[in-house]
């Protein structure tokens, strides 16, 4: 499986953003899906996770109401929408699946790793 995240960018606090994390070689069906965050100097850390085939969310308690992670299973791909974006929230997001339809949300529970896409939100 491989992922490609991409849809990073600037934002102005307040803003929005929807990060796209798409799967090729092999399908994610079947795959739990999650994204993830890391700021230098910092361990990669949670954010949201979406089961197989999506009936089943978790999100960090600091985005939940302002986060929503969701896919589409004919597309191959899972989606972070973004609102009420933060300073705080400026990261890398990396997107990842794992061997089970069961979102997790610790990094070592997941496979799959994409590259990372910047999130820089402005105050």
């Amino acid at each position: 499986v491989q992922l490609q995240a991409s849809g990073g960018g600037l934002v102005q606090a307040g803003g929005s953003l929807r990060v796209s994390c798409a799967g090729s070689g092999r399908t994610i069906s079947s795959l739990a899906a999650g994204w993830f965050r890391q700021v230098p100097g910092k361990e990669r850390e949670f954010v949201a996770s979406i089961s197989w085939p999506g009936r089943r969310t978790f999100y960090t308690d600091s985005v939940k109401g302002r986060f929503t992670i969701s896919r589409d299973n004919i597309k191959n791909t899972m989606y972070l929408q973004m609102d009420s974006l933060k300073p705080e929230d400026t990261a890398i997001y990396y997107c990842a699946a794992r061997q089970s339809q069961y979102p997790g949300t610790i990094v070592t529970e997941f496979d799959y790793w994409g590259q990372g896409t910047q999130v820089t939100v402005s105050s």
